[in-house]
């Protein structure tokens, strides 16, 4: 039996700076997963995956990455996923800083 499709959103790396950021459902790359588009579909999630990976002159690196609904949009499922919404870990700095 195949599994069900768990919700998901496209996230990437920015090309140029290296932070975490995910695409929006108007086809912006954004630095909040919470303004993600959340994908409940699978055939979906690959068209966008695809559609994704046409920004190559913006990002790196794209996949859909497991989400849920939140109150205020999308949230990590997976600890790496939580873990690459708060910035470089290396020292405070950019999202951490603030």
């Amino acid at each position: 039996m195949a599994r069900s499709f768990t919700p998901k959103v496209v996230t990437a790396n920015a090309l140029l700076e290296g932070d975490a950021v995910w695409l929006t459902e108007d086809n912006r790359w954004t630095r909040d997963i919470h303004e993600a588009e959340l994908i409940t579909d699978e055939a979906h999630g690959d068209l966008r995956l695809l559609e994704a990976q046409a920004h190559a002159d913006r990002i790196a690196g794209a996949y859909l990455a497991d989400a849920k609904a939140g109150d205020d949009g999308p949230e990590p499922t997976h600890f790496r996923e939580a873990f690459r919404t708060r910035g470089p870990s290396n020292y405070f700095h950019g999202k951490q800083a603030e």
